[in-house]
């Protein structure tokens, strides 16, 4: 599974990027409204620092003006993917934007019939968004489950890319389930090296080795 770092502060990215577990990095509106600077600027300086695929979402809502706004954010670097909402002017502009090899990546998405939608279009990535349906009742990893079996009975290029991750748990469904990638907040990324037993452990060990008095660097 990749993990892709669900943020746009650059300090957050760049503090994770030594652990290897930044494949790639989503972005919104909210988050680039939160870091208050200029959206061109902030999508470029991730895009400098990190390989993989940088989401960058269209403000618009109709198909010309989605196509305008997609067709700039794909200019601002090579490895940017351009997001668009599931609506149908999303998935026209999905479309269009694949055609001309741009990388798109389908978000709010809820439901399975939305995702074949999406894969048809050609969607690179489609994002379910897991914590908003469990807020509603719902058992977002199910829908994961659910994508990822469409889109292999069909053998789907689609990478599954499950989005609104608010545990640890769902990222270990979701790669239970075989999802693609993850886009993780920072804070559940380092949330998932805690246990327990690992600080039990290695508590006892440095205690046990301190009672020795040795170095392992002394000569």
């Amino acid at each position: 599974m990749k993990f892709f770092v669900d943020t746009a502060d650059i300090k957050q990215i760049e503090d994770l990027i030594p652990t290897g577990f930044v494949d790639g990095v989503t972005t919104n509106p909210s988050l680039i409204a939160k870091q208050g600077k200029d959206l061109s600027d902030t999508i470029k300086s991730i895009c400098s620092i990190v390989s993989g695929p940088v989401s960058a979402e269209v403000a618009a809502t109709d198909h010309p003006t989605m196509m305008e706004e997609g067709k700039y954010l794909a200019s601002l670097a090579k490895n940017v993917a351009v997001k668009v909402p599931l609506t149908v002017e999303g998935l026209k502009t999905c479309k269009k934007l694949r055609e001309q090899q741009i990388m798109v990546n389908v978000t709010l998405c809820f439901s399975a019939a939305q995702a074949l939608l999406a894969a048809k279009a050609g969607a690179s990535f489609i994002s379910p968004f897991v914590g908003r349906l469990d807020d509603i009742g719902e058992k977002g990893i199910s829908l994961i489950e659910d994508i990822v079996i469409i889109y292999e009975n069909y053998g789907f290029e689609t990478e599954v890319l499950a989005a609104s991750i608010r545990t640890t748990q769902h990222v270990i469904d979701a790669a239970l389930i075989g999802a693609h990638v993850a886009t993780v907040p920072p804070k559940v990324i380092y949330e998932l090296y805690n246990h327990e037993l690992t600080d039990k452990g290695l508590k006892a060990f440095l205690d046990d080795w301190a009672k020795t008095g040795q170095s392992i660097l002394s000569k």
